[in-house]
């Protein structure tokens, strides 16, 4: 059966085919806004604000109320 290339299609695709970024999106790096330090996971937020687990647990008296946290910048209750 011929390969097409029409819209719809399945392409195979080969080596020279460029590798995702990360999976789902994800950044392979975050910067605590808190700390400044550059870890493999912060806890984030839409608006662009991130912050490292460590910071959080300091902060956890004024960013949480229980299961979820909110955002200093913009006020956005976010789930663990």
């Amino acid at each position: 059966m011929p390969e097409r290339d029409g819209p719809g299609e399945k392409q195979n695709f080969s080596s020279s085919h460029p590798k995702r970024k990360s999976r789902w999106g994800r950044k392979s790096t975050y910067k605590c806004h808190c700390c400044g330090r550059e870890l493999p996971f912060c806890w984030n937020c839409p608006c662009g604000f991130q912050i490292c687990d460590e910071c959080l647990k300091e902060n956890m008296w004024g960013i949480s109320n229980g299961p979820t946290w909110v955002c200093p910048d913009c006020g956005r209750v976010r789930m663990f």
